[in-house]
């Protein structure tokens, strides 16, 4: 076991402040086994409803390319400002749909450099307990809310006491509701109101959006759901 480690550090050069071919060879298959297992874990936890090829591609060639970029610029100032002037320039205009695929883009950039920075064992460590954590807390659930809640939009035309008229089937279906906006539009021929709700128990989202339109004559009534998995009811004459 001694020769063969002896072997390996000789090999890969690790004690040289230039890597040598091999290593890079090394450091770049040992960040695409990683990247695999960080788009492996982000598949089989995602539950949003735009899941994107392109972006696990990306995951996979960042962790990758990060590493290497680490790698040449390693020990060598004036190289890593040049590489810095380089990358400035460059502009990036893509909408990330949800929140936690930010968090996977740090997390492939955070592993490529660890193995840029021949840091192997931390890069393979922190990936495994990473990925296992993001596992369990997609399998249970965690910090799920008990209930989801709602935003609401409902257009009524001016001659409505919309204030008095959802009253009661607020006070009835809603446990939690929040104006957020009025909004004239039309023209001025109609207002188009913007609440924050939350459902009472036993109450559907159908039922309430049937309820508000006979109410405000058959006009748009729009709900849908704050979470990933999101849910639109939609009335409209």
């Amino acid at each position: 076991m001694n020769e063969f480690n002896e072997f390996f550090q000789d090999a890969l050069a690790l004690g040289q402040d230039i890597p040598t071919s091999m290593e890079v060879v090394f450091a770049m298959a040992l960040s695409f086994i990683l990247a695999l297992t960080i788009s492996v874990t982000y598949r089989h936890t995602f539950r949003g409803t735009t899941y994107s090829q392109d972006y696990v591609h990306t995951l996979i060639l960042l962790t990758v390319v990060v590493s290497v970029i680490v790698m040449v610029v390693r020990g060598n100032a004036a190289v890593a400002v040049g590489m810095f002037a380089a990358f400035s320039i460059i502009r990036f205009r893509c909408a990330v749909p949800q929140a936690r695929d930010i968090g996977f883009i740090f997390f492939a950039m955070a592993m490529g450099m660890g193995v840029g920075a021949r840091q192997y064992g931390v890069a393979v460590l922190t990936t495994a307990v990473i990925c296992a954590a993001v596992y369990l807390m997609s399998k249970y659930n965690w910090f799920a809310v008990v209930r989801p809640t709602h935003s609401l939009r409902i257009r009524v035309t001016n001659d409505i006491d919309y204030d008095a008229a959802f009253a009661a089937v607020f006070e009835r279906s809603l446990d939690q509701i929040e104006l957020r906006s009025i909004e004239s539009i039309q023209a001025g021929m109609m207002t188009e109101l913007r609440y924050g709700i939350r459902l009472r128990p036993g109450i559907s989202p159908g039922s309430l959006v049937s309820t508000l339109q006979e109410i405000n004559g058959n006009n748009r009534v729009l709900l849908t759901t704050n979470k990933s998995e999101s849910m639109v009811l939609e009335s409209e004459t």
